[in-house]
């Protein structure tokens, strides 16, 4: 897929848009346009629903005068611009209808066969929707090639990611057309084709998946797991939290939709721990009470943090592995003294082999290796902004041999938890599947990889793209993780996408050096 270049002009300004749907999707989007300078119409059949709809694009207008997005007057020129309709006749004279009304297909083909007959022939229409196939919506219409997707995120006010969703008959000039209007109206467009899921709500499964696969397998407390993600990752939210905060309710039928969709692919296999907060309707921050409580007094999730001890003074930081330098420096900064020594990548104290995970529990490592006292830590998109560190030990560890890697990693200023010893930790085997996810979706010509990236980073706010991380870490590195987690669980679950392992093999890099991400 290509990208939108300045080449394509979108949308004269001038070019009236529909946009069916007075709910919250559809009053964003109606917002956005009206800020491009745009004359709106906005269409729905619940007539109730129409001034509502003016009183918040109102108010989302009045929150960007308020913070100084746009001077007063626009306020007031918005509204003028704005026209509520409760016929979809009235649409005749759009050049681009936009709906944004519930996810079925039967409504949407509906709704699209009418508007076919409605708008001018020239005329583009567009879904907003988040699951259904583009193609299918399409098969129902004479002119599939003027329909689209254009997958606003929500808030559509705030979030810049709009996926530009080519169905099997979209001509590639409206693709190209509609991205250079989202972009014009100062989004973040990128193309893919019609999926299960597009882009992001695929790309994103195992970032919920292997939260609650290792929440299955008791590795630590929620809080601690949202943590890890957090504070150690550097994503946004933790997983637990974010699917609280989608509903479980929506959150799983998204997960169901593409399981099923991929003819039960294991890689998308829906969690059991879900379903029963769904049965329990027990949805996350709308019912009060999902992985985590929400009444007015309840308590924080809880961290488990390992209690403070003693500072090693010295350590050899043995071999390259990714974060060695840095930790080096980190340590060099905070006063203990540093080797650096060639060999199998490890820090080593006096007790203990501190080694980054590869995917093996400790306990497999410790019993190849012939020696008790081995500790793992986890991986970080950036360990000097890391606020936390992750460790698991060998069953055989000792007691003492804890404390001291705790002890390291505490002297670099990080706090510490230390969890079960379950492959892949938690960090790593999320970023592993992302990458894994993303190089498969590139290598089905879903997207390239910097929209895929961009995706990602506009759309869900992860800290790196994917792929970009696939890089710093090694795509033959990120091939033997997912390796190591898939004789850990031969399910099918874990395997790795084949152009990922053709990039480890000739150690191509996903994205040109030095390349804008």
């Amino acid at each position: 897929m290509k990208n939108t270049t300045n080449a394509v002009p979108g949308l004269a300004a001038g070019t009236t848009i529909g946009v069916v749907g007075a709910g919250t999707m559809g009053n964003g989007i109606a917002a956005v346009a009206l800020r491009a300078g745009h004359t709106v119409k906005l269409y729905d059949t619940r007539q109730e629903a129409l001034p509502k709809a003016a009183e918040a694009i109102a108010s989302i207008a009045a929150r960007w005068v308020k913070k100084g997005d746009i001077p007063p007057a626009d306020q007031a020129a918005y509204q003028a611009r704005l026209v509520l309709v409760s016929d979809v006749q009235a649409l005749h004279d759009c050049g681009l209808v936009i709906e944004a009304i519930i996810e079925d297909l039967e409504i949407k083909t509906a709704l699209f066969k009418s508007l076919e007959h409605c708008v001018a022939a020239d005329a583009i229409l567009a879904s907003n929707t988040s699951s259904i196939s583009i193609t299918a919506i399409g098969a129902g219409l004479q002119q599939p090639e003027r329909l689209v997707g254009m997958h606003f995120f929500n808030p559509a006010t705030v979030l810049p990611l709009v996926e530009v969703v080519s169905g099997e008959a979209t001509a590639p000039a409206i693709a190209d057309l509609i991205a250079a209007t989202a972009k014009a109206w100062g989004k973040s467009p990128v193309h893919c084709r019609s999926t299960p899921g597009f882009i992001v709500n695929r790309v994103a499964r195992p970032f919920y998946a292997e939260a609650m696969l290792a929440l299955q397998e008791q590795a630590c407390s929620k809080g601690t797991l949202d943590a890890a993600l957090r504070d150690a990752g550097g994503f946004r939210m933790g997983p637990l939290e974010l699917m609280d905060l989608i509903g479980h309710d929506t959150n799983f039928a998204v997960t169901r939709s593409v399981y099923n969709s991929f003819f039960q692919d294991p890689r998308y296999k829906p969690s059991l721990i879900q379903q029963a907060l769904v049965d329990a309707g027990w949805l996350g921050r709308k019912s009060g009470r999902g992985f985590h409580l929400y009444a007015e007094n309840a308590p924080a999730p809880a961290v488990e943090l390992a209690p403070a001890e003693k500072p090693p003074a010295q350590a050899v930081v043995q071999g390259e592995f990714t974060g060695a330098g840095l930790l080096a420096e980190l340590a060099n900064e905070h006063g203990m003294k540093i080797e650096r020594r060639a060999g199998p990548g490890a820090i080593l104290l006096d007790d203990v082999q501190i080694l980054p995970c590869t995917g093996e529990a400790a306990t497999s490592l410790a019993v190849k290796a012939g020696t008790d006292n081995i500790v793992l830590f986890d991986a970080s998109t950036d360990y000097r902004k890391a606020s936390l560190v992750v460790l698991a030990k060998a069953d055989q560890c000792s007691r003492e041999a804890l404390a001291s890697a705790t002890g390291f990693f505490q002297a670099l200023g990080k706090g510490v938890t230390v969890i079960d010893d379950v492959p892949g930790l938690l960090v790593l085997r999320t970023l592993c599947m992302l990458a894994n996810e993303a190089a498969e979706a590139v290598c089905h010509g879903i997207a390239s990889p910097a929209d895929v990236d961009t995706a990602m980073i506009k759309g869900v706010n992860y800290p790196i793209g994917p792929l970009a991380w696939a890089d710093a870490y090694g795509s033959d590195n990120v091939v033997s993780v997912l390796e190591n987690l898939a004789s850990a669980y031969p399910d099918g679950r874990y395997r790795p996408s084949a152009l990922l392992r053709r990039k480890a093999l000739s150690r191509q890099r996903w994205h040109a050096e030095g390349a804008n991400q």
